[in-house]
């Protein structure tokens, strides 16, 4: 004969409201963990939806992919290196509206599109808008993979910048905003997000161009 009691209703409902008070507060926790990367995020720039409305209406064709956003993401603290290996974050550009592209030298898509890029800062980069690539080859030589890289091309205004931690692309990732390379953030003159390309695109196209007119007619 088997000595077994049947649980008293009272220890069961006491077991069933432990879980389900453990269960909520793992759900707050992974709430508040959301909200401290993603809205916490959020709030370092005004939502701007009519400017994301405007990129997001001048995206067709070759640049249907890209996204109107204008959440209120900010990247100024986005820390990277010159190709001199000084320390610079895209607050250094304050000032000027920005086309941010991510890109590493093992990335076929990425190789493929910076030509039209490179076409693309020729004919805009000015005091009130550049095309700013981010290198993302990891390790302790990347540097030079992507220099060897832009000098075999012979760009002409695609300088060297790069996080070869890849703690800026991590960033991104975290924040749902991009998952692999190449992937573009259009950004105003404070560095605030109005737009988001995940993949490759045919910059030195008419449609190219469009989006590039419609964030420079956005006012300061």
């Amino acid at each position: 004969m088997t000595d077994t009691q049947a649980p008293r209703p009272g220890a069961t409902r006491r077991v069933r409201a432990a879980i389900i008070l453990g269960l909520a507060g793992l759900a707050l926790a992974i709430a508040a963990w959301f909200w401290l990367g993603n809205a916490g995020q959020a709030r370092e720039c005004p939502v701007q939806e009519g400017a994301a409305t405007a990129i997001g209406d001048a995206a067709v064709g070759e640049l249907a992919a890209l996204n109107g956003t204008g959440e209120g993401r900010g990247y100024s603290t986005m820390a990277f290196k010159d190709a001199a290996g000084k320390d610079m974050t895209i607050a250094d550009f304050k000032g000027k509206k920005l086309l941010v592209n991510f890109w590493a030298s093992w990335c076929v898509p990425c190789r493929e599109e910076m030509p039209a890029l490179d076409a693309l800062a020729t004919e805009y980069n000015s005091d009130a808008f550049m095309v700013l690539p981010i290198n993302l080859d990891i390790g302790a030589g990347g540097l030079e993979k992507a220099q060897a890289f832009l000098d075999e091309n012979s760009f002409a205004n695609l300088p060297l910048y790069a996080d070869n931690t890849f703690a800026a692309f991590e960033r991104l990732k975290q924040q749902a905003v991009a998952v692999g390379l190449p992937a573009t953030l259009v950004l105003d003159q404070n560095g605030c997000e109005l737009g988001v390309l995940q993949g490759p695109a045919e910059w030195n196209t008419d449609d190219g161009r469009a989006v590039i007119e419609a964030l420079l007619s956005l006012g300061a």
